[in-house]
């Protein structure tokens, strides 16, 4: 998990995909934060994305470095703890001006029963679950 987050930051932008009824939304992301073994993302409860994630917690993500791509795809787990969220604050200080560890917008997901795959136009591609 530690190489999936460490690509992720490497990356800066990926590109979170969820379900609206029938139809894929994507849109990007930049936040990602590894805390008590798990990794995380970062919203805002207001957002399309987290009524969609309410609705169908299943979501892939993509990002794109160097030559390589990976996929992660899972289920997000909100997790309301302060803890959690201030922890993702102090590693994003620039959206402490939007958002609060303690406020009612701000939401942080971990992904459960994940599977994130490596990938190239070179490489095998190489599946890690966590």
């Amino acid at each position: 998990m530690n190489e999936v987050y460490e690509f992720l930051k490497k990356a800066r932008t990926y590109y979170l995909a969820t379900m609206e009824g029938d139809q894929p939304r994507v849109r990007p992301f930049g936040t990602v934060d590894l805390y008590e073994g798990r990794l995380y993302i970062q919203t805002g409860k207001s957002k399309k994305v987290s009524h969609q994630l309410q609705a169908n917690p299943k979501a892939e993500l993509c990002a794109f470095l160097d030559g390589k791509w990976l996929r992660v795809s899972g289920t997000l787990v909100r997790d309301d703890r302060v803890e959690a969220k201030a922890h993702m604050l102090d590693n994003y200080p620039e959206l402490k001006a939007m958002y609060s560890a303690d406020d009612d917008n701000t939401e942080v997901l971990y992904f459960k029963d994940a599977e994130a795959t490596f990938s190239s136009f070179t490489e095998t591609p190489r599946t890690i679950k966590f």
